[in-house]
């Protein structure tokens, strides 16, 4: 092809692809193609972007640039493609230093549109004709009127706010900037709130200017296509329009320090929490660079090794030396200079000294002693099993390549292939099990290296309130300094940020957007893959499916005797098994023992509502998952079967350390998945389904944990005893079912595993309790120190004698993309908004990272009366219908069918029920969607709602709650 040169044309044996490294020869554009038989087609764009302050000038682009192009000028093309395209993958994120855009799709038609509205976007964005886009992304000063206050609002604005929010986050930020000071990642290039304000719109427009160019660009193609075709376009589209640039941009790299640093940072608490055990402590090192593909992967495997296994040395060390609830961190390989971390979480400030003592005694008596090479066996089959079955669960696998390959590419631009061909790395490393490779490695980049920092994140009541003040305090001088005349300006320009956000896209530009048309859909449903067997003497469920000699096992233990007052002991068991000692291995003799034989072992509580009885009981599981290849599968159950039979839960010094994990973990959650959480407490209050999931892994679960925790002396004898019974209660012959996903000359080495478990269990149950739950409106408001909120409501149509249809699901785009997108993100500045209806009719609504909340349940009940007066044109209609079929039908791995079809199965869905939906949703019209109203207005009547945020805003709206408390 003559507008490119081809550099390298490479075999990926690994990964069963071809793999070409060109050059756009005008331009110098990077061009990467891995061609094979992949239907799911990848398409990136993604720039070098190491930022020069903390303003978030690349992470605002990221956002802005998706606002209206030259081709594609509506408002926002990125959500108008979320809603009408069969995207299997639509998204943008920024790094420390890049900036990629990736999209992928099934459909051929549609992944040229996709490609095409993405380089438009990137190449030809409209910032240069709207400031207003840089206003609603980046940020603006929000003052309706001259009384007003002024005020900071911006999208990106108020997503930073909420990351920075998370001790987790201030804290990664932390080792970033202060590892590495001197380089591009001493900044924070999603944006710190308060230097964000800091940007002008010339230095956003310079930004693009500078970086967004072909010379500055990596792309990359993925999949089976006409890459010819795709090329040609590529360049008589868009690259050939360039000119050459002299500028190359380089990632900074920082020189090695001569001694290990320190540094200490807060973060916010609420008022009323204690600050006792709220320290975060962290030993970090710099180790090399990503271009050493063996030192890339073998700090993966000491990762495992060291902190991520169950009985990983220094997780070990620190937890016995009682410094941490928690202990985790790892080894980031995403930047040129990698880093690894060990962190203890729920630490005090005292203990800083004595945990660089004991981090640092276990690495010199590792080296002295040698790492157990069972531990290091088991790490290497963990990693290289994940590289071979390559199941990257809902992303496409091409997305995945492609990010990996910016490991390498972007720092070396011809060692792009470098970490996708692993398999000769991994058995290099398996044969430097026979010499001191490894505890070398410790001493070169742990102990020996200077390149490090001991860095602390300590709590602080009422900072968050504190620096409210401040900023408010600063704004308001800054209101002073200004005449009437800039006051005036100011509130012209909330107008005009409001008027932009209020006009009605027109359609013309919307037209502009390539759409399919509906008889581009097909009617077909992904099948559901069930068959009814026994194995073993097990009542199975097998799904035949291709799996490339990997077995999935399910173990399904009815629970259903289990009564309310066990609902605690089920969640405390299921976090303990697998993670004790057992009758014939240590904790962590186990976990290697499983991962140098498996793919490893895991358990999970579920439940199933029987869609043909939703009056009835709802079905509970104890699950035990593992997946291994077809002849290991006796093992795996082996495995399964001490797990069971023989763990030892009397060690009350390992529970209280599982359950203070347990509660570290939950903490996180609460922090940085609020929307869920919220949604989940909220449903608690009018649904069984719910409120046992609530009992069992949500906050009713966690204030029972901590009770137990804090009494933990007095309460341990009774509660390992409960969870005893309710184990010897489940685990019978007679409550098991077995799902098999994998092919059939799998089914007689799981036969094997099987015989030798049935001859352990017991045939039956010796006590059942049913399972009565009283039901109660709460309507909760949660205190954090952060400063967004999650709102939520929720409610049950089925109940109030509404019945589902598959139309719901095209109210779930048109809300989530359309009604709420618009008023919750939009305009009111919030990162993101969400909606979902199931079968069994329990319906919510939710922010995510929101800087209201009053306004946000405002916008809620405006739902109903926004769909009694619904309108669309065929069009619009159809790009609903397009996006909500995207949604049904993303590509799903063999193990994730496995699991849809057995799913499928227990809640009493047909492919018939199935069939109908989907015509249901293909025939749509306007007038069904305005008939969903009733629907929604049955959900917002239920007044289900639950509030995860700032302590200021909960209490300024005391009144909507009829209880406020803290975690």
């Amino acid at each position: 092809m003559k507008a490119y040169e081809l550099l390298r044309e490479e075999e990926l044996a690994d990964i069963s692809a071809q793999g070409y490294l060109l050059k756009h020869k005008k331009t110098g554009a990077r061009v990467l193609l891995i061609k094979n038989d992949d239907p799911n087609k990848v398409f990136t764009i993604g720039f070098k972007t190491p930022p020069s302050d903390s303003t978030g000038v690349a992470h605002i682009m990221e956002h802005s640039v998706l606002c209206g192009s030259k081709n594609f000028p509506a408002k926002d093309p990125f959500v108008e493609l979320v809603k009408g395209s069969l995207n299997t993958f639509l998204n943008a994120m920024t790094y420390p230093d890049k900036t990629v855009y990736p999209v992928a799709s099934l459909n051929d038609k549609d992944f040229k549109n996709l490609m095409h509205v993405y380089l438009d976007a990137v190449f030809y964005p409209k910032i240069y004709e709207r400031e207003e886009i840089f206003r609603q992304e980046g940020w603006n000063y929000k003052i309706a009127s001259p009384e007003d206050e002024i005020t900071y609002n911006g999208v990106v604005y108020n997503e930073m706010k909420g990351a920075f929010s998370s001790p987790e986050s201030v804290l990664e930020r932390m080792i970033l900037n202060t590892l590495l000071p001197d380089t591009n990642y001493g900044n924070e290039s999603g944006g710190d709130p308060e230097f964000i304000p800091d940007l002008t719109y010339e230095q956003f427009l310079d930004f693009h200017r500078t970086y967004y160019h072909p010379a500055n660009s990596y792309i990359y193609l993925y999949g089976d296509m006409d890459f010819e075709e795709r090329l040609e376009f590529l360049d008589e589209a868009y690259l050939a329009d360039f000119e050459p640039l002299a500028e190359n941009i380089q990632v900074g790299v920082q020189t090695p320090f001569k001694e290990d640093v320190y540094r200490e940072e807060p973060y916010s608490i609420a008022s009323d929490e204690d600050e006792q055990n709220k320290t975060y402590l962290s030993y970090n090192k710099v180790i090399g660079n990503v271009l050493d593909k063996e030192l890339y992967l073998a700090f993966q495997i000491l990762d495992y090794v060291l902190l991520a296994s169950p009985g990983a040395y220094l997780k070990k060390a620190l937890t016995e030396a009682g410094i941490g609830e928690d202990i985790f961190g790892g080894y980031d390989s995403s930047i040129y200079q990698p880093l690894f971390s060990v962190i203890a979480k729920g630490a005090n400030i005292e203990d800083k000294d004595r945990f660089i003592q004991v981090v640092d005694k276990t690495l010199k008596d590792l080296v002295a002693t040698g790492i157990d090479r069972r531990a290091l066996e088991a790490a290497i089959n963990y990693h290289e099993f994940r590289f071979r079955e390559a199941d990257f669960g809902n992303y496409p696998k091409g997305l995945i390549y492609g990010l990996q390959l910016f490991d390498s590419w972007l720092y070396d631009e011809n060692e792009p292939f470098m970490h996708l061909e692993a398999l000769s790395t991994f058995g290099f490393l398996r044969e430097q099990l026979q010499t001191d490779y490894y505890e070398e490695l410790i001493t070169k980049y742990l102990l020996e290296n200077t390149h490090g920092a001991m860095v602390n994140v300590v709590p602080e009541k009422g900072r968050t309130g504190r620096l409210d003040k401040e900023l408010a305090d600063k704004l308001a001088a800054f209101k002073a300094s200004l005449s009437e005349g800039e006051i005036a300006e100011l509130v012209a320009k909330t107008k005009a940020l409001d008027d932009y956000q209020n006009a009605e896209e027109t359609q013309e530009n919307i037209e502009k957007i390539p759409l399919l048309k509906r008889e581009d859909l097909s009617e077909e449903i992904t099948p559901i893959i069930n068959e009814d067997m026994e194995v073993g003497g097990v009542k199975t469920v097998f799904h035949d499916l291709e799996t490339n000699g990997i077995g999935y096992v399910n173990l399904l233990f009815n629970i259903q005797g289990v009564g309310e007052e066990g609902a605690v002991y089920l969640g405390i068991l299921q976090a303990l098994l697998g993670m004790v000692d057992t009758k014939n291995y240590t904790y962590g003799e186990l976990s290697d023992e499983i991962n140098v034989h498996t793919g490893g072992i895991g358990t999970e509580l579920d439940t199933y509502v029987n869609v043909n009885d939703l009056e009835g009981d709802f079905k509970r599981t104890f699950e035990i998952k593992s997946k291994a290849l077809y002849q290991k599968l006796p093992v795996a159950l082996e495995m399964i079967k001490e797990i069971i039979g023989n763990s030892l839960l009397e060690d009350d010094k390992r529970v209280k350390e599982i359950l203070a994990m347990l509660l570290s973990r939950m903490q996180m959650r609460f922090q940085n998945a609020g929307h869920s959480v919220a949604v989940g407490r909220a449903a608690s209050y009018g649904s069984k389904v719910a409120k046992y999931k609530d009992q069992t892994a949500g906050i009713a679960f966690y204030d029972r944990i901590k009770a137990i925790y804090e009494d933990f002396d007095q309460q341990f004898p009774q509660v390992i005893r409960k969870v005893g019974e309710v184990a010897q209660g489940i685990f019978c012959k007679e409550n098991l079912l077995v799902s098999f996903t994998g092919r059939r000359e799998g089914l007689s080495e799981l036969e094997k595993g099987l015989q030798k478990l049935m001859d352990n269990l017991p045939d039956k149950a010796e006590v059942t309790k049913p399972y009565h739950v009283q039901l109660e409106v709460k309507n909760e408001g949660f205190k954090t120190a952060g400063k967004v909120q999650y709102v939520a409501r929720c409610g049950n149509f089925v109940k109030a004698g509404e019945t589902y249809t598959g139309v719901l699901q095209i109210l779930k785009v048109i809300l989530s993309y359309e009604y709420l997108w618009q008023n919750i993100r939009v305009k009111g500045g919030a990162y993101g908004c969400m909606s979902g209806f199931s079968r069994d009719g329990s319906g919510y609504f939710v922010t995510y990272r929101d800087p209201h909340l009053r306004r946000s349940l405002e916008v809620f009940a405006g739902i109903p009366e926004y769909l009694e007066n619904f309108s669309a044109n065929e069009r619009e209609l159809t790009k609903y219908i397009i996006g909500t079929i995207s949604n049904l039908d993303q590509p799903l791995t063999p193990s994730v069918k496995g699991e849809r079809s057995l799913n499928l199965r227990l809640a009493g869905v047909t492919e018939e029920m199935l069939k109908t939906e989907r015509l249901q949703i293909l025939n749509a019209t306007v007038e069904d969607i305005r008939r969903l109203a009733p629907i929604t207005k049955a959900v917002m009547d239920a007044d289900w709602q639950c509030v995860v945020g700032s302590e200021e805003k909960i209490v300024e709206a005391e009144d909507i709650f009829k209880e406020i408390r803290s975690f």
